[in-house]
């Protein structure tokens, strides 16, 4: 089967930011290993998009060998790899004095140690011109309820890429960061009709309508693309606004307070 010309790793893959990710890289012209544990979403992915386009690789991310079977699957399937999208994540956070130690453990496995395995197993396939980025998140810029290991393993997806960035980046290896906000996903789910969640996040983003799977790819892929091409450790948040100023709502600010 004919190869396309570049080839993409996506953890993650199977739905919200990944499968978005995914639609827009094969868009491209982009060969994708689609990375998540469950088989029968992946499988959708390359019935829709065709097997020369999509190799499936149905794995838990934070096992040890999970991420050099990516990669021998992508030079396998496409004969390179010029692309890696760490985006595989992990919602419902505790506060510090709520996480356990298997919380903790287990936080850290799939939002900071499988992105760094994964960047160590890329970087001796990767030539000038390749780039990787971290889906980190609002969360890892500034504070906020409930974050616990959650904010800290995004945090540390920033220093990775930052220490990435000066490391490779003379080897023509780029590396940034997508920052998003509230994303309408099946992650965000449980929470979307919260109203305490909804104030918290919808009215104080200057936006009005909420951030969708597209926005963020349409990030991922920029900075992936030669259109981002002079970009390097940067954190490009996609969050409508909610990191970088101060703004409440209309509704919120005319609220009548309710005495305790």
């Amino acid at each position: 089967m004919p190869r396309p010309a570049k080839a993409a790793i996506v953890t993650g893959a199977g739905t919200g930011i990944g499968l978005a990710t995914v639609d827009l890289l094969v868009e491209n012209g982009i060969g994708v290993v689609v990375v998540g544990r469950s088989r029968e979403p992946l499988e959708a992915i390359a019935d829709k998009h065709g097997a020369d386009a999509i190799a499936v690789h149905a794995a838990d991310v934070t096992a040890p060998d999970t991420p050099r079977a990516s990669v021998d699957l992508a030079i396998e399937r496409f004969g390179r790899l010029d692309y890696l999208v760490n985006n595989a994540g992990k919602g419902k956070p505790f506060p510090v004095h709520e996480t356990t130690d298997d919380i903790l453990d287990d936080y850290i496995d799939v939002l900071l140690k499988a992105p760094f395995r994964y960047s160590r197993e890329v970087l001796p396939h990767m030539k000038p011109g390749s780039a990787i980025v971290h889906v980190a998140s609002s969360y890892a810029l500034v504070g906020g309820m409930r974050g616990g290991a959650y904010s800290a393993s995004k945090a540390g997806l920033i220093g990775l890429s930052s220490h990435m960035a000066a490391q490779y980046g003379a080897q023509g290896i780029r590396s940034n960061v997508v920052a998003p906000g509230v994303v309408e996903t099946p992650m965000t789910a449980y929470n979307w009709e919260n109203e305490r969640f909804r104030r918290m996040n919808f009215e104080m983003t200057p936006m009005n309508r909420t951030c969708t799977p597209e926005d963020v790819a349409n990030a991922i892929w920029y900075l992936l693309s030669e259109r981002g091409g002079f970009v390097n450790g940067h954190v490009l948040a996609v969050d409508g606004g909610w990191t970088s100023c101060r703004y409440v709502a209309e509704e919120a600010l005319t609220a009548k307070r309710v005495p305790a």
